[in-house]
């Protein structure tokens, strides 16, 4: 497989020739990539870095690059990933620092979607999946067949462990038990009409009144959805734009935030 002309290799890299460097990688210092392993468009890799067989890193990745830890002072440390694994657009995984044993490594087999961040000296198993957004604070542990839902963030030194999974947008701050579904509390609160929005819009006085009022019955804690509805059909004026939010909240099949 072909390195790109347009591609800047190290001297001190060590590419197996079945290995695809597209174009614009930047491959800097001492980096070994294993066969088929493909690098898209603006991958960059800096060592010391291990990359084994077949893994994809997708444009604008990087990896190997140096910790985001205020200790780091430049000592010799180290990444390693290990096969089949594939990192989506924009993911970072920075290499260890000493107080974490100088190396951050991946199993196999794991997928990190975009804008996944692996920080230093983490320790992820393989067959993991890392949805959008995930990040990893330093020394972190996974096991394997993790799933990390999209957003969520894991507090430095915690443990996740294998056949885990963790719910969209959650704060890990202790450690997730093995085999385990696990969820941060996430209420979302319904607060009244968007009423500087609107008025900056043109929306006119009533409109905003009528808006307001009818959120304000829909959030009642008096109330469920079915009654709150009926309340706003009868005490609230039937702008158009009341209309269209009855109309909206009838056709929810996931529910309304109230």
């Amino acid at each position: 497989m072909p390195i790109h002309p347009t591609a800047i290799i190290d001297e001190q890299a060590r590419i197996h020739p079945e290995a695809d460097i597209g174009p614009y990688c930047l491959v800097q210092g001492e980096v070994t990539i294993g066969a088929r392993t493909r690098l898209m468009a603006h991958a960059y890799l800096e060592g010391p870095l291990t990359v084994g067989a077949d893994n994809t890193f997708f444009p604008y990745c990087s990896i190997g690059a140096a910790p985001q830890d205020m200790k780091f002072k430049g000592e010799r440390s180290e990444t390693r990933i290990g096969n089949g694994n594939r990192f989506r657009e924009f993911v970072t995984v920075h290499r260890g620092t000493e107080g974490g044993g100088l190396v951050t490594s991946l199993g196999d087999d794991n997928l990190l979607l975009a804008y996944t961040h692996v920080a230093h000296d983490c320790i992820v198993g393989s067959h993991n999946i890392f949805s959008n957004g995930v990040t990893l604070g330093g020394h972190v542990v996974v096991g394997d067949w993790v799933v990390l839902s999209g957003l969520s963030a894991v507090h430095q030194f915690c443990r996740i462990g294998s056949h885990a999974i963790v719910g969209g947008g959650s704060i890990i701050t202790q450690d997730v038990a093995p085999y385990s579904m696990t969820v941060a509390p996430r209420e979302a609160k319904l607060f009244g009409a968007n009423k500087v929005g609107l008025q900056r819009r043109g929306f006119g006085e009533e409109t905003v009144n009528a808006l307001h009022k009818a959120f304000r019955l829909l959030g009642s804690k008096t109330l469920n959805t079915t009654q709150a509805l009926e309340k706003i059909r009868a005490e609230v004026a039937q702008t158009p734009e009341v209309v269209e939010v009855l109309a909206f909240i009838e056709r929810s099949e996931r529910g309304v935030i109230k």
